[in-house]
């Protein structure tokens, strides 16, 4: 039993928690947006997913395709016939006839075609499965670092925006000792070129906003609104060794990998069932009426007869130009391709895991020096001030020391989007980014099984399901994204 059996085992009548159990609970009343609240809407709604999911379906139906293979076929056949000319021996011809015949045709055996058809087929399921899992984690991913930057560039649009404010404020105060000779123009010109500098950086911290807020709505489907501090990530690993063992166990991509690789030897006994015999047994029968248009002279011939009949079917191929040797031989390079494939999926696996660690703990380490940077660019900006009013610093030296403050103000705030959106990449490459390990307020789980099911044993020619509909929600009617931010303080970047 694979991994993946002992996954399809787990409940999955409603979202499991698993981020920070308890920790956004809000009132009924509240109107804020939680990171969970985002990933059910993208989870319930996202149109990559809703389309991962019909492929999945279309796949599934595979299965009962290569089965039918392998299952009798029956059929009827009606023919009328009015002979508008007859020949020179009308006396035996009829003028019309109508003849109907049945036939039904039972496979016996097809050298294991079928069966490895049918193998193979199932495997693609499973992973197809995997794919899903992929897509789910990937799409979850894309929305956190949505939803992480919307909060990142809502704390540097509000940085700039008072970084704005305080540059007026230095050049009127600058301007006003320049009228009474306590300052020089070129002070003035220097706290003039700051300011529109600064201007210029917040009407690009608002495009990046809106760009940010764009990607949002096209990943979750409503604009973000009042967006909350994320919560803690569960199941984070102590080491990167712990990291990658995990994600060699449980990521879906690997998962798919194998499972393809079974599917491409199956595929080899497809092949090789090309050069073995086939049997198989049939029957028919069949009625005809020359609806009473025999000539009254023949008394030979019977306006109505029908007849019956059962038999066997053997072909066994003699030779086929090698065109049996050649599927298998192309089967088995396919099989290998597959056996590389996985490699390299394990590969990437792998280094997307030692990567994704090694930027969380990066940016875990420069948040913690970032703040020290921001502590003491507030102090010494503080300090500068003071030392110019007594005159031993200038007025670009208040500028230089402001500029400073907000760069590693900026810093901090992308530091800590940076590290959160590693650390969450680092649990999607590990498995463990996928909807039944995130604490998602919502309905059911989609269980990809459950359609499997649903259709694997079907053999009725009719059973069509019913017209298709559209199932993720569109953004017309969702208003352009703006500049405008809510006043907070980058702590929301700071998960609870």
């Amino acid at each position: 039993m694979t991994m993946h059996d002992n996954r399809k085992k787990q409940p999955r009548a409603r979202w499991l928690a698993g981020l920070a159990l308890g920790a956004l609970m809000l009132s009924p009343a509240a109107q804020a947006e939680t990171l969970q609240g985002a990933l059910a809407k993208a989870y319930e709604n996202n149109p990559t997913l809703t389309a991962a999911r019909a492929q999945q379906r279309a796949n599934d139906e595979n299965v009962p395709i290569q089965r039918a293979g392998g299952l009798p076929s029956a059929g009827v056949g009606v023919d009328y016939q009015e002979n508008l000319v007859l020949p020179g021996n009308a006396f035996f011809s009829p003028k019309r006839f109508v003849s109907v015949g049945g036939q039904v045709s039972v496979p016996i055996y097809q050298g294991g075609a079928v069966r490895n058809a049918v193998k193979a087929a199932r495997y693609r399921v499973e992973a197809g499965q995997a794919d899903l899992r992929a897509t789910e984690a990937s799409i979850f991913a894309q929305t956190v670092g949505a939803y992480m930057d919307v909060i990142r560039d809502q704390a540097i649009v509000r940085l700039n925006r008072n970084n704005v404010a305080v540059l007026r404020t230095n050049l009127e105060a600058t301007s006003d000792r320049f009228e009474i000779g306590d300052l020089t123009r070129t002070d003035v010109a220097q706290s003039q070129a700051r300011l529109a500098l600064a201007e210029g950086d917040l009407r690009t911290a608002e495009s990046n906003l809106i760009r940010s807020r764009e990607a949002y709505i096209r990943l979750v489907g409503e604009a973000p609104v009042d967006l909350e501090a994320p919560p803690q990530l569960p199941g984070l690993p102590a080491t990167v060794e712990d990291a990658v063992a995990i994600a060699l166990n449980n990521n879906p991509d690997i998962e798919a990998a194998d499972q393809l690789v079974h599917a491409s030897r199956a595929d080899i006994g497809v092949a090789r069932a090309g050069r073995l015999p086939r049997l198989s047994a049939t029957t028919g029968a069949g009625y005809n009426n020359n609806l009473n248009s025999i000539p009254a002279a023949n008394t030979t011939a019977e306006n109505a007869t029908s007849s019956a009949q059962a038999g066997l079917s053997l072909t066994i191929p003699l030779f086929q130009g090698g065109r049996p040797a050649a599927q298998v031989r192309q089967a088995q390079s396919r099989s290998s391709q597959a056996i590389e494939n996985y490699v390299a999926v394990e590969r990437d696996v792998i280094a997307q895991t030692r990567g994704a660690y090694a930027a969380w703990q990066a940016n875990e380490q420069i948040i913690a020096a970032t703040q020290q940077a921001v502590s003491a660019n507030a102090l010494s900006l503080e300090g500068v001030r003071a030392e110019n009013s007594v005159g031993t610093r200038s007025i670009l030296d208040i500028l230089n020391a402001e500029q400073e403050y907000l760069n590693t103000q900026v810093q901090l705030v992308s530091a800590r989007r940076n590290a959160y959106v590693a650390a969450f990449s680092l649990l999607a490459a590990m498995g463990k980014a996928e909807a039944r390990d995130l604490g998602i307020e919502g309905g059911p789980l989609y269980d990809p099984e459950v359609n499997y099911r649903r259709v694997r044993g079907q053999i009725f020619d009719w059973a069509d399901d019913p017209r298709p509909q559209q199932q993720a929600t569109d953004t017309r009617g969702v208003p352009a994204a703006d500049a405008v931010v809510p006043p907070a303080s980058d702590a929301n970047l700071t998960p609870q």
